[in-house]
């Protein structure tokens, strides 16, 4: 069984994956998968429980282990991984192609703004300067991102103009 073609969301926290995921899997009328989301339901344990119990090269593994599951769907969906889903080695290897990954880029300010009060389940960002966190992970994930099969620039965008902008990629990519 071959690899489903997904839609993969990719970018620091406060991107927005999650936000216009959701949205956009209903426009395109696909399954919407928050990777996390995942990792939580299996291991039964919060993301920061999970980083506090078992650190984060345990985590890592349980997102391995949710992209290998991914990688077996029969149906594309639209994804949603964590921010530093596409630094662990082999991973995106594992769903592309066909899947196409498209980088939510933003200035670490504008996400900070974004998050609000849900800074306190990011366990990456819970230093003393959110901002500076934020700044050192997009500067150690950039040349990542770039990887990208599309970049869409969200720091103007509301969620439903990031979603306009990625369908109007895909029927590009499609030829529609």
């Amino acid at each position: 069984m071959g690899t489903a073609a997904h839609l993969i969301l990719v970018g620091i926290p406060g991107a927005g994956k999650s936000t216009v995921g959701r949205e956009l899997a209903r426009q395109m009328q696909r399954p919407f998968v928050d990777l996390d989301e995942q990792v939580v339901a299996h291991a039964g344990l919060s993301v920061p429980e999970i980083f506090a119990a078992h650190g984060e090269a345990h985590f890592r593994a349980l997102e391995r282990a949710a992209t290998e599951r991914l990688a077996h769907a029969p149906q594309p969906m639209v994804v949603a991984p964590g921010g530093g889903w596409i630094t662990v080695p082999g991973l995106v290897e594992l769903v592309r192609p066909p899947s196409q990954l498209v980088w939510l880029r933003v200035a670490p300010a504008r996400a900070l703004e974004r998050l609000g009060d849900g800074i306190a389940a990011r366990p990456l960002l819970s230093g003393s300067d959110p901002l500076a966190d934020l700044t050192a992970i997009l500067a150690v994930r950039e040349g990542a991102y770039m990887q990208s099969d599309h970049v869409v620039s969200v720091d103007l965008m509301t969620p439903l103009d990031a979603v306009d902008a990625i369908l109007a990629l895909a029927r590009h990519v499609s030829g529609e």
